[in-house]
């Protein structure tokens, strides 16, 4: 029993599988790549947007008006549309029914006026928007030239905008159009809103 123990035991030992061989040794980094230069990289850029100034810009600061005053001013006006009919006259509602009539034969005296020749619609929003804020405090008639249109190919673009704006214009209380001696259909009166102890009556001048 022995002999045939020991037999068996080389045979299961002579079966064996033979151990695998060994892994060769990992390569060293360094020495696969001891020739390459390395690049050299420049420096990172983080972009600092520069910071608004607290201070708002004086845009029409030789007019003496502060950009709060002038967009106080010129959100009042109605947009660089073309209105497609044009106001003969106005006279906002509340107003007496012989303001027009008393506009129109000159019963307040014209203190002051603007000529809108040679401009475009957006130089002649601006003049009148300004005019407007200034003129107040001269007089309650204004007189505003804006011309009868001959230049624009027969369309009278300034004629129909200044009356659309003008009639959009918290201050603006009645425009008619002026008088041939002072540029008929070129030029309207406009009457504008004065302190609140004044009255439009008729002893008012």
């Amino acid at each position: 029993m022995k002999e045939i123990r020991r037999q068996t035991r080389q045979r299961d030992t002579s079966a064996a599988p033979a151990s695998p061989p060994a892994a060769p040794p990992e390569p060293d980094f360094k020495q696969l790549f001891s020739d390459v230069i390395p690049l050299k990289s420049p420096p990172r850029h983080i972009h600092q947007p520069k910071k608004p100034s607290p201070h708002p810009r004086q845009r029409h600061a030789q007019h003496g008006l502060s950009s709060q005053t002038e967009m106080e001013v010129l959100r009042h006006m109605v947009g660089l549309f073309e209105p497609a009919e044009q106001l003969g006259q106005f006279c906002r509602s509340g107003l007496p029914n012989q303001t027009l009539k008393r506009l129109r034969n000159g019963h307040w005296p014209v203190a002051c006026q603007l000529d809108l020749h040679g401009m475009d619609r957006y130089q002649a929003q601006d003049a009148l928007a300004l005019f407007l804020h200034r003129a107040r405090r001269r007089g309650p008639c204004l007189r505003i030239i804006h011309g009868k249109g001959f230049g624009s190919n027969g369309q009278p673009v300034l004629k129909k905008l200044v009356r659309a704006w003008l009639s959009h214009h918290p201050e603006v209380l009645a425009f008619c159009q002026a008088s041939e001696e002072m540029g008929g259909d070129g030029a309207l009166l406009v009457l504008v809103r004065r302190g609140p102890h004044e009255a439009y009556d008729s002893e008012s001048g």
